[in-house]
């Protein structure tokens, strides 16, 4: 079964449609990576969050869907890596389930965690069931100043952060070859129309390397520089302060078609606590889901049907594409292009 053109995408005044822009639509690869939103709880509620996550949300993964995934994960040795997000997924239902049935079956577990959850109760077991269990853990940082973290996320959370970091380095997180450590930048949101490009992956790399290496004896592997796209809170900020059509010029203004072979979406399936698929976490939380030729939503469970996991042609796009193909480009992974 091959899945029907998606519908046409409303224009927004002043930014070229994005598959106009490519000249032509933007296809699928075969997928090798499953993205699973485990759902909404968080112990935090950052100001970037695109998720719009929080303490007070309690959307989050059935068994049913749970046990679904992870028939898909077991089935299909195509897939190499299961991304775990949320929230804080560790909060949320199926998250122990999905990395033991993964781990099992041989893919890379990547989580994404914020780090603060460690110190929560009930969850100080997380570094060592990390290491234990061999994740490669993606953690967030938006900056290695204290201030700048603390205005986007919370005060309080760059010590914690700080502590969280140190506590994974001293489980071999950083060293070990086996235990991969990635730390993730976010810029602040836009308060003006003085708009900047996310900054050089390499040299913002070099800059946090050095900062938490003398300050805090803190090693990682990589960090992943991310571009806030004008979804959920961001976009939501922008538009009280008449910026999010200017911003959404911004980086229509900066496409870079380099970009555009190495974009997540490509190669990706993102799958919401109801089991509903999209082509990526940032069509999911804009509700633009995948959808099969009677206009149903394209779920979990079609994945179990022969038709396997390619039946996909076609990502849907939006005006919001543009950040991930702006400057050096944005994904889960970071640039898609070198600086």
């Amino acid at each position: 079964m091959v899945l029907s053109s998606p519908p046409p995408v409303p224009a927004v005044s002043g930014v070229t449609p994005f598959d106009q822009r490519l000249g032509q639509p933007l296809t699928k690869l075969p997928i090798t990576v499953l993205q699973i939103n485990l759902g909404r709880r968080c112990n935090l509620a950052c100001n970037h969050c695109h998720v719009e996550a929080g303490p007070k949300r309690t959307e989050e993964l059935s068994a049913a869907v749970c046990n679904q995934l992870i028939e898909v994960i077991r089935r299909y040795p195509q897939l190499t890596t299961v991304d775990l997000t949320g929230g804080a997924p560790e909060m949320n239902a199926g998250f122990r389930p999905l990395v033991e049935a993964a781990q099992g079956a041989g893919k890379t577990v990547m989580v994404r965690t914020n780090l603060t959850i460690f110190f929560e109760p009930g969850y100080d077991d997380l570094p060592a069931y990390f290491a234990r269990h061999r994740l490669q853990v993606v953690a967030s940082l938006p900056c290695y100043l204290e201030q700048n973290v603390n205005q986007q996320r919370g005060s309080g959370v760059y010590d914690a952060s700080i502590r969280a970091l140190q506590w994974l380095n001293q489980l071999g997180y950083g060293q070990d070859p086996d235990l991969r450590l990635d730390l993730v930048y976010n810029p602040p949101v836009p308060r003006s129309e003085d708009f900047s490009l996310t900054p050089s992956q390499t040299k913002l790399e070099a800059d946090y390397r050095t900062h938490l290496r003398h300050y805090f004896g803190i090693t990682f592997n990589q960090l992943y520089t991310l571009t806030n796209l004008p979804i959920g809170r961001v976009k939501q900020a922008l538009m009280a302060q008449d910026l999010y059509q200017p911003y959404l010029q911004f980086l229509a203004e900066h496409h870079n078609l380099a970009t555009v072979a190495n974009v997540m979406c490509r190669n990706q399936l993102s799958v919401d606590y109801l089991g509903q698929i999209y082509d990526c976490d940032f069509n999911q939380m804009e509700g633009v889901p995948c959808r099969l030729p009677n206009g149903d939503p394209f779920t979990v469970a079609d994945l179990l049907t022969e038709a396997g996991l390619d039946q996909l042609q076609r990502v849907q796009t939006r005006p919001y594409c543009y950040g991930c193909t702006a400057g050096s480009g944005s994904s889960c992974g970071g640039a898609l292009v070198s600086d």
